[in-house]
C-alpha cells in the first residue's frame, strides 16, 4: 500500500472519529441545556485546548520523577534525535527526558517549542541502535502529527460528554415522579443518549488513539525506513510486557482485554502492517549498519511509574 494513500486514510479515519466525539458532546449539551450551553461549552473548550496542552506536561514529569538529559550526558542520543526531527520538518528538536524505572516505555509530552520524549532506563538498556530509532521515529511522528493537541481535544470532549449526561441523569432521577405521573416527559431517544452517550465517548476515544498509533508508526518507517528495527522494538515491549503479567498472575490465569478496550493496538497487527508500507530508497543509517552503536547505557531503577498519555 502507497504510504501517501495510507496517511490520507488514517487521518481520514480520525478526522471522522473526533467529528462523532464533537456531534456526541454538542447533542448531550443542547439536551442539556440548549443553544446558550452549546456557546459556553465551545468558549471553554477553545480555553482548555489553549492552556492545558502548555500546563500538563511539567507537572507530569514531576509527578513522575523524569530527570532531563543533556547532550553531554547522552550526545548519540541527541544526535539521533536530531537527525530524524529534522527529517520531520520540526522547527525544535524535542527535549529529552530519562524515567528511572526497569518498566520498557517511552512517550511524548507538550506542543511548540516545549515538546519533550521519556524513554525510561529499561527501554535504553533493552534496544538496540536500530529499534531504539524505531521508537524515537514513532513519537516523533507523534509530535509531528500533533496527536497530543488531538487527545488532548478527545478527552476534553469525552470528559464534558461524561458531566453533561451524568448532571441529566439525575435531573431525570429527579423528575422521575412527574414523568410517571405524566406531568413532565422525554423521549426515549433522549434518555437512552444520556444513559450509553459517555461509554460511546470513551470507545470512540479509545479508537481514535488506536488509529494515531496506526499513523505514528507509519510516520516513523518514513524517518527511518527500517520496518525491522521498530518491529523488534515492539516485539521486546511486548515479551516484557507479558512477563510482567505472568508474575502478576502466576497461575495462568489473567483477564484477556478486548482490543476494543485498549488505547494502542494489537503488537501482532502493528508488526504485520508495517512491512506492507512502499517506501522511497534511502541510504542506510549508521544505526542500521551497525545496531549497537547507537545504543545508550543507563542505570535502572526498581522505581515504577505509571502514565496514560501516549507511549509506544
Amino acid at each position: 500500500m502507497n504510504w501517501r494513500w495510507h496517511h490520507f486514510l488514517n487521518a481520514l479515519e480520525s478526522a471522522l472519529l473526533v467529528a462523532a466525539m464533537l456531534l456526541l458532546m454538542a447533542a448531550i449539551g443542547w439536551l442539556f441545556g440548549g443553544v446558550e450551553t452549546l456557546y459556553g461549552m465551545l468558549v471553554g473548550g477553545i480555553l482548555f485546548l489553549l492552556i492545558a496542552p502548555r500546563l500538563t506536561p511539567p507537572v507530569l514529569l514531576r509527578m513522575m520523577g523524569a530527570q532531563a538529559l543533556t547532550p553531554e550526558q547522552a550526545p548519540r542520543l541527541f544526535a539521533m534525535v536530531q537527525k530524524l526531527a529534522g527529517r520531520s520538518g520540526l522547527a525544535h528538536s524535542p527535549q529529552l527526558y530519562r524515567l528511572p524505572t526497569p518498566v520498557l516505555n517511552a512517550f511524548s509530552t507538550g506542543i511548540g517549542k516545549n515538546v519533550s520524549i521519556i524513554v525510561s532506563d529499561g527501554l535504553l538498556a533493552a534496544l538496540d541502535g536500530r529499534e531504539l530509532a524505531g521508537v524515537l521515529a514513532h513519537e516523533i511522528s507523534h509530535v509531528r502529527h500533533k496527536d497530543i493537541w488531538v487527545m488532548v481535544m478527545a478527552d476534553l470532549f469525552s470528559q464534558m460528554t461524561w458531566t453533561f449526561s451524568l448532571f441529566g441523569q439525575l435531573l431525570l432521577l429527579i423528575n422521575l415522579p412527574l414523568w410517571l405521573m405524566h406531568r413532565h416527559t422525554m423521549p426515549w431517544a433522549a434518555i437512552i443518549l444520556l444513559l450509553f452517550a459517555p461509554t460511546l465517548s470513551v470507545l470512540l476515544q479509545l479508537a481514535l488513539s488506536r488509529q494515531r498509533e496506526f499513523d505514528a508508526d507509519l510516520g516513523a518507517m518514513e524517518l527511518t525506513h527500517d520496518p525491522e528495527g521498530l518491529a523488534g522494538a515492539l516485539r521486546k515491549m511486548e515479551d516484557a510486557q507479558e512477563q510482567e503479567m505472568n508474575r502478576l498472575f502466576p497461575g495462568g490465569e489473567r483477564p484477556a482485554i478486548p482490543s476494543w478496550l485498549r488505547t494502542h493496538p494489537d503488537t501482532a497487527e502493528r508488526i504485520r502492517r508495517l512491512p506492507r508500507l512502499v517506501l522511497p530508497a534511502r541510504p542506510q543509517d549508521v544505526w542500521e549498519r551497525d545496531p549497537a552503536s547507537l545504543r545508550p547505557t543507563a542505570k535502572t531503577s526498581a522505581r515504577r511509574h505509571h502514565f496514560t498519555g501516549f507511549r509506544l
